[in-house]
């Protein structure tokens, strides 16, 4: 499941004039509410950096700072709501997701980050409706994404033909989308059709090298197809490229016929 990484956004402030020209308390207005944008944006973007540095608590600060000069500046909620996430404080990460939603309904990227998080903390039938709004959003520009995290929620209460669905409509926009047919894959092994899951995993592997999920995976449906050699062939490949990942200690070292 991912969540989205946040970029800044720079908001351009546009003016709007009727009737004549603005009055002075207009002006005056208007510069402190840019100012107050400016040192919002400038606080978050510090803020985000501090958190790629590993310095949580100074980006704490910075983001905190930042909602004080504006309070509806959805980037900081935003960086402020994974933040909260890292550091375990779920109740206050909830509520930064939500209040984005709040400042911007429609938002794809802000459905689609509060469903993921809902999907995490275990709330998935809460989830979907989020993913759902999240790709009917028209100027939300990866809709497949909302369709495939909505999918792997569905996994998790194994409801696998549903998911499959969404998976079906995230390759319908963009069929080489790599999670899309990883999960497709996945699923069909899930319903014990070997024979989808291949197809699927060779369109996945067609578009570049193979990490351990995929090997792994590319293994449990060779030797469900009964292929031994190709299980083998999988099974090498994860071990050898891949030898202190978990998936390859969940399937041995050892030699195997």
């Amino acid at each position: 499941m991912r969540l989205e990484k946040f970029l800044p956004v720079l908001l351009a402030a546009g003016l709007l004039v009727l009737g004549g020209c603005a009055s002075n308390s207009d002006n005056l207005h208007t510069s402190s509410a840019n100012k107050a944008l400016e040192a919002a944006q400038i606080h978050t973007q510090l803020g985000e950096a501090y958190m790629q540095r590993g310095n949580l608590k100074g980006a704490l600060a910075k983001l905190q700072l930042a909602l004080k000069f504006d309070d509806s500046y959805v980037p900081a909620h935003t960086v402020l709501a994974v933040l909260y996430e890292r550091i375990g404080e779920y109740g206050n990460a909830e509520h930064q997701y939500r209040r984005v939603i709040d400042l911007e309904p429609k938002n794809g990227s802000a459905n689609n980050n509060l469903g993921a998080f809902l999907c995490r903390t275990g709330k998935v039938e809460q989830s979907l409706q989020y993913f759902a709004r999240a790709a009917k959003d028209p100027f939300y520009q990866t809709p497949y994404a909302a369709y495939t995290n909505a999918g792997v929620c569905l996994i998790k209460i194994n409801k696998l033909a549903e998911a499959e669905k969404q998976f079906h409509d995230a390759l319908s926009i963009d069929p080489k989308f790599p999670e899309a047919l990883y999960q497709s894959a996945r699923v069909w092994y899930l319903q014990n059709n070997a024979f989808r899951a291949s197809a699927y995993l060779q369109r996945l592997e067609s578009l570049g090298p193979a990490g351990p999920d995929t090997l792994k995976l590319g293994y449990e449906i060779e030797t469900k197809l009964g292929d031994a050699a190709a299980a083998r062939s999988y099974r090498q490949r994860l071990i050898e490229q891949f030898p202190d990942s978990p998936q390859a200690k969940s399937l041995g070292t050892g030699s195997q016929p």
